[in-house]
This record gives C-alpha cells, structure tokens and sequence, in this order.
C-alpha cells in the first residue's frame, strides 16, 4: 500500500530566485546614506551593486516556503536513517528552550543574572555523568566531532604528562564513523584500522596485533555501525589498558543503551555524548549542536574551562585548572540544544529513562524481523538500535540498493541509510529510533516488502526509473557531486 504524501510531492516547477527577478526591482529600499560614508563604514562599502534579485516580500516568502514544500522533513514523515538517528522532538523541549529567559541569554551576561540556567546546566552535568558511567563532564563541545577532538586532546595530554610522547597511534575499527580518523588527524595523530570479524563486531587476535607502545588509544562505537553490541567490550578495553593506551567511547549510539548499561562501566575512558541522537534535539541542517564529553577520574584534570562549579552562594565558572586543555568553545556550550536534552531527560527521569533503549532496540528488531525474509541479513541474530540489510537479493535481478532507495521515495518515505557501513556491501541502515509508533513502522515495512515483491515480479524498469512522483526524477548524483553550480552568474546566462 503506498503512503506517498502530498506534501512531499507536488508537481510544479518553481524557479530559482533570480530567474524570478523583475527587470524593474519592486523591493523596498532603505534610504541611502547622506553626505560622506563614516570611517567605520567605508571597509563595508561596495565597489558595485549586489546582484539580488528584485522581488517583493510576498513574492520572496512565496517562493521560499515553496520550496519548503518540496522537502521531507520530521514533521512530515518517519526518517528511517541508521546511524544518524533522526527522531521525533517533542514540542514541549522547543517550548522550554524558548522560554524568554532562556532564549533571551547572551554568553557576556553577567553570572548573578544566569544563575538559574547554570543550575540546570549543572544538574545536566551530573545526569550526564550518571547516565554514562564516567563522572566528570564538559558541555563545551558544540557537535559530536568536536566532542571527539576535546577527548583525543585529553588523551594525548594525559600521555604527554607521563612522558608518553611516542603514544601517537590511534586504532579505528573499518566500521567507524569517519570523524573518527579526521579528529584524530586533527589532534595531531595517526590512525590504524582495525578489522571486523565475520560477526561485524572488533576482532581481537587483530586488535592485539596492533597494540604497542606506540598506542594512544583505541576508538570505538558501542553498539557499532552495523547495529552490532561489542560483547568482548570489557576485554576490549582491558586489552587496550595493559598496552597503556586509553579507550575512546564514541557515543554516537548511546540511544540503545541508556538507562541499561554504561560505557564507564565497561572500561571506557572518555565519551562524548550525541544529544541529539540520545536525547532528541535538533538535528541537521548545520547546527547549532551539541556533544558533551564525559570521563573518568584519569582524564578529568584535562578537561576545558571554563568549568560550572558551585559553591555555598551561588553557580560560578572555573577558569583555573593546571592540566586543562583549555577553551574549546567561546562559551560553556549550546545552551539551546543542551536544554532541550535536559528537558527530555527531565521527562523520562530516573525511573522511566530505561525506555528510551528499550523502545529503540524492539523497534529496531521488530523491523529486522518483518524485512529479514526478504533482504539479505549479512550478521544475524538481534541487532540494538539500528538493523543492516544489503541488495544481495535483489542485486541478482540488476536492482541495487541505490534503486530500493529511490522506489522508497515514490512510496513517501525518505530512504535509510545507504552504502554504509562500508564494510558491508550494498549495506542498507534503518534505524526506527524510539519515537515511531508500530503503525508507522508496519507502513514502513510494507512499502520494503512491495518494492522487494517488485523485483521478484520482474519489474525491473520501473525501479531503475524512480523516483516518479517528486518534483525532481532521479539525477546523476556523480556529476552533481563532481561539478556542483553553486553561484548565479552575473551575466544572468
């Protein structure tokens, strides 16, 4: 049955804004300036005109907001991405973010007038804590790979203070995310990768293989990217401690496990947190985020300042600690997104917040289950959050898993994620997150199982043809890629 929306899919063709434009611009002008430009202007003044298209205010708002239509967006429908873990945002989060004494702040405010925001950020501070196992937080980190670059930094200060200096190799499992080796190039180190086993998860005779005295750290996810949960988890990290190196937790999936278990439990060092993903906050679109760091007693005298700290009085910053890394941030963090966690960790609470993992892992296994007979499961067995399938079925008809991904758009729903993680080929990653009611799921599934049932039927040309209903049928993403038309030309050809 299809669920294709109206919403996403309305025919018509608009335009680009300057193709718009009226030869005789209707816009309101401002009045220019009068006499001689101020000093202070003048390296602001313009040599010629800027080319923007003359529209009225209603014709400008029109045409953005029809765009706009042409989106698929939360609101309008599931976002089955693995990995990048695209939930619902309860409004009353946005409402509280934007309570005028919250979204009114501004970072140079003086601390007796923020007391009641550094309270609650405080307190997010320690829920974090708790909730991950390792104590001693950082809410600076305005993304999850800034928050991998400030535990890297960490890790390398710590070695550096024990004369560790040659400890500068980083193991990455070939499943990782790709910040992972980037932040570690960033930090001014080097990355080996590490080999999956057959079952998806490290494999250990190759983990040991690389350990050394040139070991900084290892890098890992848990559960992993192929929705794998690392259950040699604790010997992994024991393995990685007697080498003197330290374990980095990248959190990206702490969705499956909160209110269950905890990463510093397991031996992990230093973790950072993707609220988002855990605690739905916005995501995408190029931020503002957030991923606060988490670790132990080790690496706690490294982490930035300013730090909130408070005393018998009243909230205060500390800036004055001998190891820290220092700033990493021009504040103590993105305040809006960070509220907005704490207002869905408030509503869960202590009691509750188990749920979260709860909700995401069945969700995620009732979707395996319904698909399993018909994609190609490459490690079975119960996955956690997220679930992988691969084309290999399909692939022997001609469709791949770039096809499946466009007949799903015909079908009303962005697709999963695609061709990744790279160690599976033609890997397809759905995660259903907590948020999704079965009824959404059961939709979901069934528009995989008619697109599966469609290659089995032999009707291959109308899948290598989607999407139809779009505004935009299927381009060559290649190209595209390759040379992008990124500007207007002047000339207007």
């Amino acid at each position: 049955m299809s669920a294709y929306s109206g919403v996403t899919g309305i025919q018509h063709e608009e335009p680009l804004i300057f193709e718009r434009a009226h030869s005789e611009p209707e816009s309101i002008s401002l009045p220019g300036i009068d006499g001689p430009a101020p000093k202070a202007l003048k390296e602001f003044l313009r040599e010629n005109p800027a080319n923007i298209p003359g529209l009225s205010e209603p014709e400008t708002v029109r045409h953005f907001v029809r765009l706009s239509q042409w989106n698929h967006g939360i609101e309008t429908g599931f976002y089955p991405l693995g990995s990048c873990t695209m939930k619902y945002n309860p409004r009353v989060n946005e409402k509280i973010a934007r309570l005028p004494g919250l979204a009114q702040l501004h970072p140079d405010q003086p601390l007796h007038t923020v007391q009641g925001v550094l309270s609650l950020l405080f307190d997010l501070q320690s829920w974090l804590g708790e909730i991950s196992g390792l104590p001693f937080v950082t809410l600076q980190p305005a993304a999850g790979a800034h928050g991998e670059l400030a535990g890297l930094m960490m890790i390398r200060a710590h070695l550096d203070s024990l004369g560790e200096i040659s400890r500068r190799k980083v193991l990455v499992p070939d499943s990782a995310h790709g910040t992972n080796p980037a932040s570690a190039a960033l930090c001014g180190m080097r990355t080996v990768e590490i080999k999956s086993g057959p079952d998806g998860r490290i494999d250990l005779a190759e983990l040991k293989s690389h350990l050394d005295g040139e070991t900084a750290a290892l890098m890992l996810t848990n559960p992993n990217t192929t929705g794998m949960f690392e259950s040699d988890i604790r010997e992994i990290c024991d393995l990685v401690h007697q080498a003197g190196g330290l374990v980095y937790g990248d959190g990206a999936n702490l969705n499956a496990l909160v209110g269950i278990a905890r990463p510093g439990d397991m031996g992990i060092d230093c973790l950072h947190i993707n609220v988002h993903k855990t605690f739905s906050t916005p995501h995408g679109g190029g931020g503002p985020g957030a991923g606060p760091v988490a670790v132990n007693e080790t690496l706690a005298p490294y982490l930035p300042v300013p730090r909130i700290a408070k005393d018998s009085d009243a909230f205060y910053l500390e800036y004055e600690a001998e190891k820290s890394i220092g700033p990493i941030l021009g504040s103590i963090g993105q305040t809006g997104v960070l509220l907005r966690a704490a207002a869905y960790i408030a509503a869960f609470g202590h009691e509750h917040l188990h749920k979260i993992a709860e909700d995401a892992v069945l969700n995620a296994n009732y979707v395996l289950a319904r698909l399993k007979d018909a994609y190609h499961v490459p490690f079975p067995g119960l996955c956690k959050h997220e679930c992988l399938l691969t084309d290999e079925e399909q692939n022997r008809h001609g469709i791949k898993t770039l096809d499946i991904a466009k007949r799903l758009i015909d079908l009303g729903f962005h697709p999963m994620t695609v061709y990744f993680p790279l160690i599976v080929h033609g890997a397809m990653l759905i995660e259903p997150t907590e948020t999704e009611s079965k009824r959404t799921l059961d939709t979901f599934c069934d528009a995989m199982l008619e697109i599966a049932a469609q290659v089995e039927a032999g009707d291959i040309e109308a899948l290598l043809a989607a999407p139809q209903k779009p505004v935009r049928s299927r381009l060559d993403e290649t190209v595209a890629a390759r040379n992008p038309v990124l500007t207007w030309p002047e000339s207007g050809d």
